[in-house]
């Protein structure tokens, strides 16, 4: 027992502390206007509309891209539609008119929306697909007026899952028919199907536009949620990043498919010929803005397999090339490359066309930048915050390829050069190894022991 007098130092010490930690706990932080941190709670609760608030669509989209590093989509939207309800006394089942429900109703319309144009693949989560009718049918329930904006918002997210869909099914087609050919040689070449440079150049950016369409914002920063230790992320949590292992993988098979185009060639002329076309191909993805596919080529001529053969590359002139191998120097962070993409954002900024709009980044290194700038910034402060300086700088960056993306590209398709360039056989290493060897004698001891193992591997 305490003595009379005795100031209760411990107990009034606790109780300041439990006064400040809730204010931290609700309390956003601001510098000259922006958001920089907030507590988890406070973030969710400053995405919440009212009748006389709606978020700033830059901080929706900045949250609901990130905020999956600390919570899983189908929670979050287990706690928006908990403050909606709570807030609007949406439990009831009495119908409410458009006046009563006031502009909350249009404004929580509008927030779904976003969400569902955006991120349409955290739907695809059976859990927040469940989630988001109930709250629809309760928005329905309290204000019948809402019924169409919410029918036709569920009806446009059906219709992204039903396309994303049929596009996973064309690649699992395209894989399948690729493994049953296995290293088998194609019986048409490039020029069976397309002697235009300018053509093959702009059917490679219908491969990178849909390819890149396909990828969810999330699945950027999805790699970082099932690194994080912060959440438990079970498979069926975690949304898958397939979309955007399809297009790491499609650089590779571009790469391959140039190698194997090169060595399927029996005569040097011919090789080098085909060198040449490749070597224009480049030049058009470069006039284009196609850098992915642009340095896919580069990669594929730049393989020890096709580098190797010095008779067939002294009958190339190689002016050109080295001009687009410069483009793409990796020197000083690829200091070459960032600023001839600077130069693309400023053409695209005042395109009058969707030609001129189109700009498809070199995707490896896009995504190694994003992967810097999580790893650089921390994102959670000392004080328990979630750090939303990190998450603008990394939703400026997504945001980015967002807009990119959505540019319509503006080439006549040819369904028989895109069939070609997405299932044509290709060599494996190894095949493309020994291929090599056939076009030109092994050169030295390394080569002919090389070589040798190789030949003895196919004959076992």
């Amino acid at each position: 027992m305490y003595k009379t007098g005795t100031p209760l130092r411990v107990a009034s010490y606790n109780i300041d502390m439990d006064i400040e930690n809730n204010k931290l706990h609700n309390t956003l932080i601001y510098q000259d206007g922006l958001l920089m941190s907030g507590s988890l709670e406070a973030l969710i609760q400053h995405l919440v509309p009212t009748a006389s608030y709606y978020p700033d669509r830059a901080y929706t989209f900045a949250f609901l891209l990130t905020s999956r590093l600390f919570v899983k989509p189908h929670a979050l939207m287990r706690d928006v539609c908990q403050v909606c309800t709570n807030q609007q006394n949406l439990n009831s089942s009495c119908k409410r008119d458009s006046l009563s429900l006031g502009k909350f109703g249009l404004n929580m319309v509008r927030l779904l929306g976003e969400w569902t144009e955006t991120f349409p693949f955290d739907f695809r989560d059976d859990r927040v697909m469940k989630q988001l009718k109930e709250i629809i049918h309760r928005l329905m329930t309290a204000d019948d007026s809402l019924r169409q904006s919410l029918m036709q918002m569920l009806n446009n997210l059906l219709d992204r899952l039903t396309e994303l869909e049929k596009y996973e099914l064309s690649l699992k087609e395209n894989a399948a028919s690729l493994q049953r050919h296995g290293n088998a040689e194609s019986s048409t070449c490039i020029y069976d199907v397309c002697e235009s440079p300018m053509v093959l150049a702009e059917q490679l950016t219908h491969v990178e536009f849909e390819r890149l369409w396909n990828i969810g914002p999330e699945e950027f920063v999805q790699v970082f949620a099932k690194e994080s230790c912060r959440i438990e992320i079970a498979a069926m949590d975690a949304k898958k990043t397939k979309n955007l292992e399809s297009y790491a993988k499609w650089f590779n098979r571009l790469s391959y498919l140039v190698a194997t185009e090169i060595c399927l060639s029996v005569k040097k002329k011919q090789r080098a010929k085909v060198i040449g076309y490749f070597v224009d191909v480049a030049q058009e993805c470069f006039n284009i803005g196609n850098f992915n596919s642009l340095m896919a080529i580069i990669a594929g001529m730049n393989m020890t397999s096709i580098a190797r053969l010095r008779k067939t590359w002294s009958k190339v002139d190689t002016s050109k090339f080295d001009i687009l191998v410069h483009q793409m120097d990796p020197t000083s962070n690829f200091q070459s490359y960032r600023a001839t993409l600077q130069a693309a954002r400023w053409r695209s900024a005042g395109a009058h066309d969707d030609r001129e709009k189109i700009i498809i980044p070199f995707f490896s290194l896009l995504l190694k930048d994003i992967c810097y700038l999580n790893e650089g910034c921390t994102s959670k402060l000392n004080n328990g915050h979630i750090n939303f300086d990190k998450f603008w700088q990394l939703a400026k960056q997504i945001g980015e390829v967002i807009k990119w993306k959505q540019v319509e590209c503006p080439f006549e398709r040819r369904p028989a050069v895109l069939r070609h360039l997405l299932t044509n056989p290709v060599f494996s290493e190894s095949a493309l190894s020994l291929a090599s060897f056939e076009c030109e004698q092994p050169e030295n001891s390394h080569e002919k022991e090389q070589y040798k193992k190789l030949r003895a591997k196919t004959k076992s």
